[in-house]
């Protein structure tokens, strides 16, 4: 029977430095000769997926948590922040001298100082994953092609990421953006990093919905695989759900299955348990 595979990206296809395993490229490309679909389903934009993992072989992508469908290079479905919100946030942040980026089809687009902002988060993200050398690392590293000087009151947005000064700053902005969905990552609750803004509704468990319709296939043959929490509705929505070792607690509790860490081969591994390959 064919599948139809979701994979998330940060934490499950590539490792948290933003290394491919040769295993995942294999694993994808075995599963989709044996006739499965397979799906990048991300927070990234399209801008953020790089010619590398469009090389591995993919029958299109889910972007922006959701707020982005694509299907054999046909736009399925593409939801965009209003220019009269993106306005309102980028105020909103300099108002409180937070540093932030917009994510966007058309790139990633950082406020003044994100460079350096940015690095000691950036650093302790991949330091609580358990990276080697995590406090080498560069904002530039993580977001290899992000625009440093590109306009920001904009009308292609899909969602906004900003670095946390406190909790407080994300606490505010449910109160600041009731028209919008706010949350948190890189952390849970108080030690959490950054702070998001996206739209209401926008989940990747609804965008796979559209996809399925638009495929005209049955959510009975689908499997999903993520590490993180924004990854669980997915995981909820899919037949069969698989959490990455390297992954939370809260997704790992829920899953279905807990497969290896990204970097010892966990993809791979998922695949030949479910005969994917």
């Amino acid at each position: 029977m064919r599948k139809i595979l979701f994979i998330d990206v940060d934490g499950t296809l590539v490792d948290y430095e933003n290394k491919l395993p040769d295993s995942a490229v294999t694993a994808i490309r075995k599963a989709r000769r044996n006739g499965h679909k397979v799906y990048i389903c991300t927070g990234r934009s399209r801008a953020e997926v790089y010619p590398n993992l469009w090389e591995i072989g993919l029958d299109g992508m889910i972007g922006g948590n959701g707020s982005y469908v694509e299907n054999d290079g046909k736009v399925v479905m593409h939801q965009l922040i209003t220019p009269e919100q993106c306005r309102h946030i980028v105020d909103w942040l300099h108002s409180r001298g937070l540093e932030f980026y917009l994510e966007s089809n058309n790139g990633l687009f950082a406020s003044e100082h994100f460079e350096t902002a940015a690095e000691v988060s950036v650093q302790e993200y991949s330091r609580r994953k358990g990276k080697a050398g995590a406090d080498q690392i560069t904002v530039r590293d993580v977001f290899p092609e992000m625009i440093f000087d590109g306009e920001l009151y904009r009308d292609d947005v899909n969602k906004v990421s900003f670095l946390l000064g406190s909790y407080q700053d994300h606490l505010d902005s449910v109160e600041e953006f009731p028209d919008l969905t706010p949350g948190t990552w890189g952390g849970v609750g108080e030690i959490a990093l950054f702070g998001d803004l996206g739209l209401k509704d926008v989940t990747k468990a609804h965008a796979i919905d559209v996809l399925l319709k638009e495929l005209g296939a049955d959510v009975e043959d689908t499997l999903a695989f993520g590490d993180a929490k924004v990854d669980i509705p997915m995981l909820e929505y899919c037949k069969i759900g698989v959490a990455m070792g390297s992954g939370g607690d809260e997704i790992k509790a829920m899953a279905d299955y807990v497969t290896d860490d990204v970097d010892k081969d966990g993809l791979y591994k998922a695949f030949e348990h479910f005969g994917l390959i």
